[in-house]
């Protein structure tokens, strides 16, 4: 998965920086480890620390509330949330070891959008850690070590479009869209007629794509779906790269990413799609036909595969937390480009959801 701004590979090249100057531990010195939460990154002042007590002095930097966890060693101890621009302090006494420091916020859906770091700690007695390789280097055997994740995910079952409408969980929604700064009044028009509605339509039309998740900016898909919409119109959509640009607040974030828990409740992405787990979420930049003409070249894409919305029969969204339900719902949302004119179909924009979806 890739973020433009804020991403994991960020992080781990302000801990290379920060490992490097670290100062030679002393024994008996209580150390304070300075942590800076903002969306989506987690920056420690120093990425070696001596065994012993340590205070985490923590900042959320961010817009929206962050949490922290230190886990390592059989220590697992969190600050479970700290609201923006809000502090709070961790004393732990640790012992020499790796420890995981991250985000855990919705059931660790911030920390799969880079909210995780490492700690050092040494022993008293042991001298100083060695410098740390270039970025180049580094850069260069962690991609060596990566394993690439590889999903297949054909779309089946019922097939619907669904189209702009009232979102049926407002008064659930209303709290949440105050995190959303300049987003809140678009989102908020979008409460009363926009893209998470009931106002859904049967139809007919077929998915398979193939995604690779392989970090950094090497994510990849390649795909090809088709769909009739309820006007009769035949439309395709044929992916073959992943969109790299995301937005503050309400996040598009690039590529590939696997296993997140987001939407509704989590503060991750709109909350107007209840909360979900995807076995996959993608964002593409694809080819759009209509009729067999060419629409645009920079079509915006979005699809998860992710745990059941809708019921059976009316395909009403059926729960405002979704997070339980078997992962089979494959969503498929399609945007113009920027600056681009609008799709000559209802609100200007293509939602169409499968309904008994599988991915391997």
């Amino acid at each position: 998965m890739y973020r433009e701004s804020n991403g994991v590979w960020a992080g781990m090249v302000v801990a290379v920086a920060l490992l490097g100057a670290a100062p030679q531990p002393h024994p008996g010195v209580a150390y304070t480890v300075n942590v800076k939460l903002s969306e989506w990154n987690v920056v420690l002042s120093q990425a070696s620390v001596a065994a012993g007590p340590v205070t985490f002095v923590i900042t959320n930097a961010g817009s929206i509330p962050h949490g922290l966890e230190v886990e390592g060693q059989g220590i697992e101890q969190e600050i479970e949330t700290i609201q923006p621009g809000a502090s709070d302090t961790l004393t732990l006494t640790l012992k020499p070891g790796s420890y995981e420091v991250y985000c855990p916020v919705g059931s660790d859906s911030h920390k799969k959008l880079g909210m995780d770091t490492h700690l050092k700690v040494v022993s008293a007695t042991s001298p100083a850690p060695p410098a740390a390789p270039a970025p180049s280097e580094m850069s260069e055997a962690h991609m060596k070590a990566e394993r690439v994740q590889t999903i297949r995910v054909t779309g089946g079952g019922p097939v619907i479009q669904i189209l702009p409408g009232p979102f049926p969980f407002p008064d659930s929604a209303a709290p949440i869209l105050k995190a959303f700064g300049d987003e809140r009044e678009g989102l908020e028009s979008q409460v009363k007629n926009g893209p998470y509605s009931n106002n859904v339509v049967r139809t007919s039309g077929s998915f398979a794509f193939t995604a690779w998740d392989k970090g950094a900016v090497r994510d990849s898909v390649a795909g090809v779906a088709e769909f009739a919409t309820q006007d009769g119109a035949r439309w395709k959509l044929v992916m073959d790269r992943v969109q790299t640009k995301d937005v503050p607040h309400h996040p598009r974030f690039g590529g590939v990413i696997m296993g997140l828990y987001y939407h509704g409740v989590t503060q991750v992405h709109t909350p107007l799609v209840p909360t979900i787990n995807s076995a996959v979420a993608l964002w593409a930049v694809a080819h759009l036909y209509k009729n067999d003409v060419l629409v645009t070249d920079n079509a915006m894409v979005h699809v998860m595969l992710l745990s059941r919305t809708r019921r059976d029969g009316d395909f009403a969204l059926s729960c405002w937390d979704c997070s339980k339900n078997k992962i089979e719902e494959l969503q498929l949302q399609i945007l113009p480009g920027p600056g681009e004119p609008k799709f000559a179909a209802p609100g200007g924009f293509l939602f169409v959801n499968w309904e008994e979806s599988q991915g391997r």
